[in-house]
């Protein structure tokens, strides 16, 4: 009996591929980023719409998704460079491959359906795992290490800065009263219990997992630092489009681009300008682009969804 050593392409719609390319309007001899590489998706299609010779930087910090990626984009050959990095250090990989400068970087925040999908991996309550959320499995924090080790203060500030969690408090508690909890099925339980079994239209334990995901990853602070980066790496003209999922990442871009996009970031009330800002940027997307109706009915992962677009001067 023979076994395929041929790696398992998860199914994985890209989110707003279409509205992405679009936006980044790719040319031949073009030179690209995917800072959030994922399954490959965007990426492909970013090297399909550079044909024939526009060159794609790819970056992840998850090793399954590079190996899957290299996979998919095989077809590409030498136009496609996959590194295993955060996108946080763009600038860094750049002077390392030699390239001064790119036409378009995009970023697919958050989760990829395929990190969701890997039971393994811990992120979602849907199916018992260990509690990992890990996206670099290198790295010592994890969502068990959090959960088990940090005091009631520290779990009840994650859940109301990174998850909005108006139980914050409780959840916190039934958490400590709880420990050892060591797989998402425990946790989702021990939460559902401090919400006396309620239920609304998200399932309890919803912002708690998205809580523990960006704490363990500190995805914030990684997206603030990898906007800066993006904006210094890209060409005169060339585009920045971000994809986020939740509100408080939304917020972050919203904001970055807002402030680059303006010459004077005074305070309203003060008379004349002492900031010398210049404005780098001029925004594309004046409200943010949402997934149309077909693509949410093929995709529900894709229903909060937002594309915000932003071009260099």
């Amino acid at each position: 009996m023979t076994h395929s050593t041929a790696i398992e392409r998860p199914f994985h719609l890209p989110v707003l591929l279409h509205e992405s390319i679009s936006f980044l309007q790719p040319k031949n001899d073009g030179r690209y980023v995917d800072g959030t590489l994922g399954a490959g998706g965007h990426a492909a299609g970013i090297l399909a719409a550079s044909q024939p010779n526009g060159q794609l930087l790819a970056m992840d910090l998850d090793e399954q998704a590079i190996k899957i990626a290299k996979n998919e984009l095989s077809q590409f050959g030498s136009r496609a460079i996959i590194v295993e990095a955060s996108y946080a250090t763009l600038a860094d990989q750049l002077r390392k491959i030699e390239w001064p400068c790119v036409n378009g970087i995009l970023l697919d925040l958050g989760l990829s359906s395929m990190q969701l999908d890997a039971a393994e991996r811990g992120f979602s309550f849907t199916k018992d795992a260990p509690l990992d959320m890990r996206f670099n499995i290198e790295q010592d924090l994890s969502a068990a290490k959090i959960v088990n080790t940090f005091s009631e203060t520290e779990i009840e500030d994650i859940l109301k800065k990174y998850g909005e969690e108006p139980h914050s408090r409780h959840i916190a508690a039934a958490i400590i009263n709880n420990r050892p909890i060591d797989t998402t099925y425990q946790l989702a339980n021990v939460i559902l219990a401090a919400n006396k079994g309620k239920r609304g239209k998200i399932h309890p334990a919803t912002r708690t997992f998205q809580a523990l995901r960006i704490a363990v990853n500190n995805e914030l602070e990684v997206l603030s630092n990898g906007l800066f980066e993006a904006l210094t790496s890209l060409c005169k003209s060339g585009r920045l489009a971000v994809i986020s999922f939740h509100s408080l990442e939304d917020r972050i871009v919203k904001q970055f681009l807002k402030y680059e996009s303006r010459d004077c970031v005074c305070p309203p009330e003060q008379p004349v300008c002492t900031c010398s800002h210049k404005a780098s940027i001029k925004i594309i997307t004046k409200k943010a682009v949402i997934p149309s109706q077909n693509e949410v009915g093929m995709n529900p992962r894709a229903r909060s969804a937002k594309l915000r677009v932003a071009e260099k001067i």
